[in-house]
């Protein structure tokens, strides 16, 4: 396997995953990270869930086991190269802690994220709550056909790193539900986790309730907030969501993460909006 900082991985050597692990603990980027933006860019959701990795194995290590938030400051593009993540725990008590981590690339400090991990513990609660059963996805996974990803390409990325079934609307067309599955790990060797698999599809959802046409306008997100009631559950993720415009170039995203068994949060994502060169 090969990891380039830019252009195609040939033929001969496809990536398999979207990091590998380096033997000084970091991280080898590949070109299944690549986003619609740039090509020596990565797309934000593999990053953000490499550092979802990395926050809940410092959580897990005190026995707290559930990141209820996870928040990503992107501070400038990523590119797809070596990336180191340090992780600080800035708060531990008995059932909660907070993290924080930073994300560098080139010697440069590139995302830096916070999150909240909580202690899990069963916990019986009335039936009848308002807004109880929690909510299902607008169509199920079996009733909900491929979706064709509008920024696919020949080069390899992204789009080849995940598939994606329509759940409601039309994608990158408006408010749209999407699920979506990792075709490969996202770090070589190891099973991807709950909290990852989230972190790589709700940074979509700016991407897939697009109402501005990808050819003239560049919507970015500087920022992910991921909110978590319960782990998910299953290979599977519906990402429901919807962009609002404000008059002075800027946006907000919002989506309702689903599984199959039902809600498991919510995301949102601040946009900065402009016109193509």
């Amino acid at each position: 396997m090969t990891h380039p900082s830019s252009g195609e991985t040939p033929e001969s050597a496809p990536a398999l995953s979207a990091y590998a692990a380096l033997p000084e603990g970091n991280f080898a980027s590949t070109d299944l990270t690549r986003g619609p933006w740039h090509p020596d860019h990565q797309h934000g959701g593999p990053p953000i869930a490499l550092a979802a990795r990395c926050i809940e194995r410092a959580a897990a290590a005190l026995e707290l086991t559930h990141v209820a938030r996870l928040t990503a400051n992107l501070l400038r593009p990523i590119p797809i190269a070596e990336l180191a993540v340090e992780v600080q725990t800035d708060y531990a008590g008995r059932n909660v802690a907070h993290f924080s981590a930073r994300m560098i690339a080139g010697g440069k400090e590139v995302a830096r994220f916070t999150a909240v991990a909580q202690r899990e513990a069963g916990l019986e609660i009335p039936a009848d709550l308002p807004g109880h059963p929690l909510p299902q996805a607008p169509r199920s996974l079996a009733q909900s056909p491929p979706a064709p990803f509008l920024f696919a390409s020949k080069i390899t990325g992204y789009h080849d790193l995940i598939e994606g079934r329509i759940a409601q609307g039309v994608a990158f067309r408006g408010p749209s539900a999407v699920w979506f599955r990792l075709q490969h790990p996202l770090v070589a060797g190891e099973a991807t986790s709950a909290l990852a698999r989230v972190a790589v599809a709700a940074d979509s959802g700016n991407g897939i309730s697009a109402i501005l046409d990808f050819h003239r306008y560049i919507f970015v997100n500087s920022d992910l907030t991921i909110n978590l009631l319960r782990q998910a559950r299953g290979e599977w993720i519906c990402i429901d969501a919807r962009t609002l415009l404000g008059p002075d170039g800027g946006g907000l995203a919002e989506s309702n993460i689903f599984d199959e068994q039902g809600l498991v949060g919510r995301a949102t994502q601040s946009l900065a909006i402009r016109l193509r060169d």
